[in-house]
């Protein structure tokens, strides 16, 4: 991986991140891979395509994402990104403060931008 490459990446996570703040899921649809899931610090692993019609819905509202620490890495050939973030968010109603750590696997698309194919969340 080149260092254009960990800058794009880190781009499309601060993207990504951004997005999620300002409820734009048609900016998120496109740096998220078609076959994207997010797997909650539940165990529950949605569909890009459930988590964005939440998003819509006002069931998922992201207030303010500050990450604390963002790294890069190639691990047995993937792209990972880890992020530590203080997410204030309202989910399902409920307004609350997560210690998330994200955990998100990048690939390339046929263009040659990255995209998003997995994230998961856990705390901290």
């Amino acid at each position: 991986m080149t260092t254009d490459d960990r800058a794009e990446v880190l781009a499309c996570y601060q993207d990504q991140a951004d997005a999620m703040v300002s409820g734009d899921t048609r900016a998120l649809d496109a740096l998220l891979s078609d076959e994207f899931t997010l797997t909650h610090m539940t165990g529950y692993e949605q569909p890009k395509s459930e988590w964005l019609a939440e998003m819509r819905s006002g069931q998922f509202v992201y207030h303010r994402i500050v990450d604390q620490d963002v790294a890069v890495d190639v691990t047995e050939g993937e792209t990972v990104l880890r992020a530590r973030t203080l997410t204030d968010a309202t989910v399902y109603g409920t307004r609350a403060n997560w210690r998330l750590v994200l955990t998100q696997t990048y690939i390339r698309t046929d263009d040659g931008s990255w995209v998003v194919a997995r994230s998961v969340a856990t705390t901290w």
